[in-house]
């Protein structure tokens, strides 16, 4: 009876070691992985909140895009307008406008601008991963569109724009002999300018 007692006390001793073991194993493990969780929980909260804050960002952004895009639509209008002026006045034989009238109206008018939407916030938002945090699928298409296709077919066509504009300005300028000051800090986007001194070519004129 002493040996099995002895015995079964051995056993119980084995098993109540095993047991505690096992309970101190599981609790090293489950407290891995609740660290694990919530050092998850904490870089997904800090995911979501970087995520908010780039997405706040990224609004004021193309808050600042839509005010110059309205700008640059005010400008092609007014361009528009002295587009007009300028063939109404060769249709008259250049009888409306004055010789100065004609150029500086000549010098106002833009063609089309450059536009790139800024993609810097767009681009934390895709390096940092919290794009993927975004669960508005369709604000997500909308966005690749805007900041990759669009952009990449509107860098191709504001290429295409500013060639032309080279062009044909350089030869206005040259067919004119037109000089003129220019102050980079002012102006809406690309500076202003100032008449300084020209020579109206008026066969040029009528001849376009």
């Amino acid at each position: 009876m002493r040996k099995n007692t002895a015995s079964k006390n051995s056993k119980t001793n084995i098993i109540k070691n095993n047991l505690k073991y096992f309970f101190q194993s599981f609790v090293i493990i489950l407290s891995v992985f609740i660290s694990f969780f919530i050092d998850d929980i904490r870089k997904s909260n800090e995911n979501i909140v970087t995520k908010n804050e780039l997405v706040n960002d990224l609004i004021v952004s193309l808050e600042d895009d839509l005010i110059q895009i309205d700008e640059l639509i005010k400008i092609l209008q007014n361009s528009e307008k002295n587009i007009l002026e300028i063939l109404n006045d060769i249709d008259l034989n250049h009888k409306n406008l004055s010789n100065i009238e004609a150029i500086k109206t000549i010098l106002d008018i833009e063609v089309g601008f450059s536009f790139f939407p800024k993609d810097g916030i767009f681009e934390q938002l895709i390096s940092t991963g919290t794009f993927e945090l975004i669960k508005n699928n369709e604000l997500k298409r909308l966005l690749l569109e805007m900041f990759n296709h669009q952009k990449d077919r509107n860098y191709a066509t504001s290429q295409e724009i500013d060639q032309w504009n080279i062009v044909s300005r350089g030869e206005i300028l040259k067919k004119f002999r037109i000089r003129f000051s220019y102050n980079s800090f002012d102006g809406e986007f690309y500076g202003s300018r100032t008449l300084n001194t020209f020579d109206f070519d008026a066969d040029y004129y009528l001849s376009n």
